[in-house]
């Protein structure tokens, strides 16, 4: 469950610290003193979406903690992040929001991203928002709350295979039937392709090769001359000898007194190696003065090589590689049209298959939402009337449609509000009270099948009063014996109903405005019930009557 809050320059919130308790936590306050400020810093230190028109007015930055207890060890948002709570069971996330923008987030002091944080926080906490019932109107969004009832995630995978098989095999089936105009043009096409790249006979690398040659054939008379140079050097002509027969006669010098000490015969030695040295060196560059044979039709040639290569890689690859991977996929596309009745033939015998397949999975699939929505009907039925919806009647839908990837039916929540109506779409005829309490018995419901210790409602009252207030209030007050549960109200009776009673009061100090969160006793419990009861008159009778009003929420609480 949350512990801890603590706040830094969220909006009008300079720091604050908001120590919850187990069970039921009311938070109640006027009309813009920052209730909401509170779920949104809530949201933040989740991996809710922020901008930096939350951070407070002069502050460079903001900074939301939140510390829970008794956490699971084995939750999968911890696990894929590779964090752990405490020996403890204590998990604190951090979250810093800074003013260009960027986010800096914790979990037990190990840095995470947003979405990891997000992940971990979908799993501790769930907010159930002021427009959350509107979610109810939107009839796409009914089967996700039946799967995540009836935990359909194997069975549903199960059929989303299936269909993606099937769904596949249309596509190469729908790429195979075209007509025989387009057919004709398109192998018009390939065969040209094929044939211009097959007479090219493309080698890998050898642009390589090419502009290596090319280089050496254009600068022609300057590598003749190089080498020609460098043989005079080293072998000389007849009528002059070259530093290889100079390094012999030094060498024959030498040898007279080689054996007259060990450092002549090192120089002796090292003569010998120069001279072995450089005559290998001869021989290389003659080799190579001798093989290099200019002609000006071989330089047209690699020219006239190097240019179409350049106009084939223009049109089919960056590389001759890349061409010849052009022409590989022609050859195949080719080859497959011309084999295109007969690959239909067996495609179409897999679709067969397939389809029958599918159709399985989904019937399977359909069976287990549909005894998942009989549960669902029976736990609603019994909620709303918890709710004092007593003649409200809750079904689930199904109406049969072409397989999709969500199944093969349309799945509608459907009520009827009087005795005699009709059942009908939520959407035509559920009032706002109504989708409120509706949307509050599935949120119950769903609760009950995840691990989830906390849920915060903010403002789940919008819509109701009186009777139906007081009915809320203490489904709120049973949840709360499973669950943590935190909310923001404006009914007395939902304040009242808690066990732990926080007021977020705003005030001016320094020509700035301040909002400081304040856990209250039992009299100014009395003072708050009386002020939301009968505005900014307090009376003597007001103030009998929020007591009165205590007193049966603590005996409801005793009782349940």
């Amino acid at each position: 469950m949350l512990e801890l809050l603590h706040i830094e320059n969220i909006a009008v919130i300079e720091e604050a610290d908001i120590q919850f308790h187990a069970g039921f936590n009311a938070l109640t306050g006027e009309t813009g003193a920052g209730k909401s400020i509170v779920i949104d810093a809530m949201g933040a230190v989740l991996g809710g979406r922020t901008s930096r028109e939350l951070i407070r007015t002069g502050a460079e930055k903001a900074f939301v903690s939140a510390e829970f207890s008794h956490v699971p060890a084995g939750l999968p948002g911890l696990e894929e992040t590779g964090v752990a709570p405490d020996e403890d069971g204590n998990l604190l996330l951090q979250r810093e929001i800074s003013g260009d923008g960027k986010n800096t987030c914790r979990a037990n002091g190990r840095p995470i991203t947003v979405a990891q944080l997000r992940r971990i926080g979908g799993e501790l906490l769930n907010i159930h928002g002021q427009h959350d019932g509107q979610q109810l109107l939107d009839e796409e969004l009914h089967g996700a709350y039946l799967d995540r009832f009836g935990r359909t995630e194997k069975t549903l995978v199960a059929y989303q295979k299936e269909y993606g098989t099937m769904t596949e095999l249309k596509v190469q089936i729908k790429a195979l039937k075209m007509d025989e105009a387009e057919k004709a043009r398109r192998v018009d096409s390939l065969r040209f392709q094929i044939g211009e790249l097959e007479r090219a006979e493309l080698v890998p690398g050898e642009e390589e090769d090419l502009a290596a040659r090319r280089n050496i054939l254009r600068n022609g008379e300057k590598y003749i001359g190089a080498l020609s140079g460098a043989d005079y050097c080293l072998s000389g002509d007849d009528e002059r000898g070259g530093a290889v027969s100079q390094l012999r006669e030094a060498e024959e010098a030498m040898s007279a007194v080689r054996n007259l000490g060990d450092d002549l015969a090192g120089l002796y030695k090292r003569l010998e190696e120069l001279r072995c040295e450089a005559y290998d060196l001869a021989e290389i560059i003659r080799d190579k003065r001798a093989e290099f044979d200019f002609s000006p039709a071989e330089l047209d040639a690699v020219e006239s090589r190097s240019d179409q290569l350049y106009r084939l890689k223009k049109k089919y690859g960056a590389t001759v590689e890349d061409c010849l991977a052009y022409l590989d996929k022609c050859r195949a596309e080719l080859d497959a049209i011309e084999t295109a009745d007969d690959t239909l033939i067996l495609l179409e015998q897999k679709l067969k298959k397939a389809e029958k397949a599918a159709l399985a999975a989904g019937a399977e699939l359909t069976h287990v939402r549909k005894e998942a929505a009989k549960a669902l009907e029976r736990r609603i039925q019994s909620e709303l009337r918890d709710l004092d919806m007593n003649k409200v009647r809750f079904a689930i839908e199904f109406v049969e449609k072409e397989p999709a990837l969500d199944g093969c039916d349309t799945i509608r929540f459907l009520m009827s509000a009087n005795v005699g109506e009709d059942l009908r779409p939520i959407a035509k005829i559920a009032s706002g009270g109504e989708l409120a309490r509706i949307m509050l018995a599935l949120k119950n419901v769903l609760a009950e099948q995840e691990s989830i210790g906390t849920l915060v409602f903010d403002e789940v009252d919008t819509g109701v009063s009186g009777r139906a207030a007081q009915k809320v209030a203490e489904k709120l007050a049973q949840v709360s014996r499973r669950k943590q549960v935190l909310c923001v109200t404006h009914l007395p009776q939902l304040a009242a109903m808690a066990d732990t009673h926080f007021s977020v009061e705003k005030g001016e100090q320094g020509g700035r405005t301040y909002t400081k969160v304040i856990l209250l006793d039992r009299e100014r419990r009395k003072a708050e019930l009386a002020r939301i009861t009968g505005g900014s008159k307090v009376t003597e009778a007001l103030l009998e009557s929020a007591g009165e009003l205590l007193d049966e929420a603590e005996a409801y609480r005793k009782s349940i």
